[in-house]
């Protein structure tokens, strides 16, 4: 199937993409139960005839609900929502726990790399994951832990005076902090940079018979990561997007 439009439905926003001559050539980070934003949207990109969408989503209720919208408006939704539907290897016991979304990052950020080529992905959303795509091409799992806004809430939720401070909005933030709340955004923002350090140190140092990975970042807060990270990084915000199109082309 080739597509027109796809979506990825995720746990804070849902991001669309419009693809035009074989690529996500733009996108749009939405409000997940906004259905007039929605309209708004197609009519922007002048699609608001007949379209043909992929949609996935790791928020299923949402993704269904989206999913059901589409249809109602006429249009072709095709849903991806297991691994057996992408055109990617895998190298984990429990294939069908893994997050479709880092498996369409691993689908994308294959076609960009040489044969033989293992690849490290940072995905810094809601969630932060990195992960590991061996030399076969196959996905080999990684590491999840907590993105700025669950950290933030986390401590405002667990302590009995600490603020809820908003994602931080800008690179390096200043230290030391002269105030409670920018302490707290320094200290979300280096715990989620140094996290991502450690866990790429650890993955290099696990591919040393295995030639040097690519590296590539994405997702909401990756252009706020990308300036502090050591090592050289590929920033491609469309990186899910684009291997949502890719899967859907691949099937017959």
């Amino acid at each position: 199937m080739k597509p027109d439009l796809v979506a990825d439905v995720g746990n804070s926003r849902i991001k669309w993409g419009r693809c035009l001559g074989g690529f996500v050539t733009e996108i749009a980070s939405l409000e997940p139960d906004a259905t007039a934003t929605w309209e708004q949207q197609l009519a922007f990109w002048n699609a608001t005839g007949k379209n043909r969408w992929v949609v996935c989503g790791v928020h299923p209720p949402r993704r269904d609900r989206l999913t059901e919208w589409i249809r109602e408006r006429g249009d072709e939704v095709l849903l991806l929502h297991s691994w057996d539907q992408l055109p990617i290897r895998m190298a984990v016991p429990h294939k069908e726990r893994v997050g479709i979304d880092r498996l369409l990052n691993a689908v994308a950020a294959k076609t960009r790399v040489a044969p033989k080529t293992p690849i490290i992905i940072v995905d810094a959303g809601t969630a932060v994951t990195v992960d590991w795509v061996d030399e076969t091409g196959a996905f080999a799992g990684g590491a999840i832990f907590p993105g700025f806004r669950l950290m933030a809430q986390a401590l405002h939720d667990y302590t009995a005076k600490l603020p809820v401070v908003e994602v931080p909005q800008w690179p390096n933030p200043q230290m030391p902090a002269t105030t409670t709340a920018m302490a707290i955004e320094a200290g979300v923002f280096w715990a989620v940079a140094g996290g991502i350090q450690a866990l790429v140190r650890e993955l290099r140092r696990h591919s040393e018979t295995n030639g040097d990975p690519e590296i590539f970042l994405t997702g909401g807060n990756g252009s706020l990561i990308a300036p502090v990270l050591d090592h050289s990084v590929q920033f491609w915000r469309e990186m899910t997007l684009e291997g949502l199109r890719i899967s859907a082309e691949a099937i017959p």
